[in-house]
């Protein structure tokens, strides 16, 4: 797990979906030291619940938050069911399971990590963070390390201003990111994971499984409530 620490007045964006990850990532930068600012995105997600999340941590730490809608984007990224306009729902079971891959959302970190890299160089950031995870490899490709070392080698070219694509967690579980959070005293109850958006978390989505997995294994309590 890597250990971060800003140097004077160093700026970086943060993408910021307000679930458990990103809710670490965005401490842990925050904690190093960084002078930060978070990127949430509204993609027409069906759990955009988690974005008044965001909203909240942010404003409780008096970091700057942009929530960017770019739901216009949809008619190009169908097949995905955690999309709010897609006729599937949300599949039930461990992200182990195959069903679960319809919950991939087609190229979507490379366009957020694209929009952020564009905020970063309009606020002369060199750093752009966000919360990939072994866990997710198997199932989100664009979550790969593979996947993170090319477009960091895009990013740095992009632009005159060479911006670096961060992600301390690549090759942690989420079992290992829980416990770092724990580790530096986080509220979980800030978070939101579940896939569904309903007033109470469903505990049956890969995301609540996975999630719900993580504080076992790490002998600790959900703060969160389920149906």
């Amino acid at each position: 797990m890597s250990e971060l620490k800003a140097r004077p007045e160093e700026k970086a964006v943060v993408i910021y979906s307000g679930g458990m990850d990103s809710f670490t990532v965005l401490n842990k930068a925050h904690k190093a030291g960084y002078e930060l600012h978070a990127l949430s995105f509204n993609y027409g997600q069906k759990h955009s619940k988690e974005l008044e999340y965001a909203a909240n941590v942010c404003a409780s730490l008096g970091i700057p938050h942009k929530i960017v809608d770019i739901t216009a984007i949809n008619t190009l990224m169908s097949g995905s069911s955690l999309i709010s306009n897609a006729e599937d729902e949300i599949p039930e079971g461990h992200y182990e399971e195959d069903n679960m891959k319809s919950t991939v959302v087609p190229n979507r970190n490379m366009i957020l990590l694209s929009l952020a890299t564009a905020y970063a160089i309009s606020l002369k950031a060199g750093k752009v963070f966000y919360g990939a995870h072994s866990g997710d490899h198997t199932i989100y490709p664009d979550c790969r390390p593979e996947f993170v070392e090319a477009v960091n080698n895009v990013t740095k070219i992009a632009d005159w201003q060479p911006v670096e694509i961060m992600a301390p967690y690549l090759y942690d579980s989420k079992i290992e990111i829980l416990r770092d959070g724990l580790s530096m005293r986080l509220d979980y109850g800030q978070t939101w994971t579940c896939y569904n958006g309903r007033e109470q978390a469903c505990g049956k989505c890969g995301a609540c499984q996975e999630r719900l997995e993580a504080f076992e294994l790490n002998n600790s309590t959900d703060p969160l409530s389920y149906e």
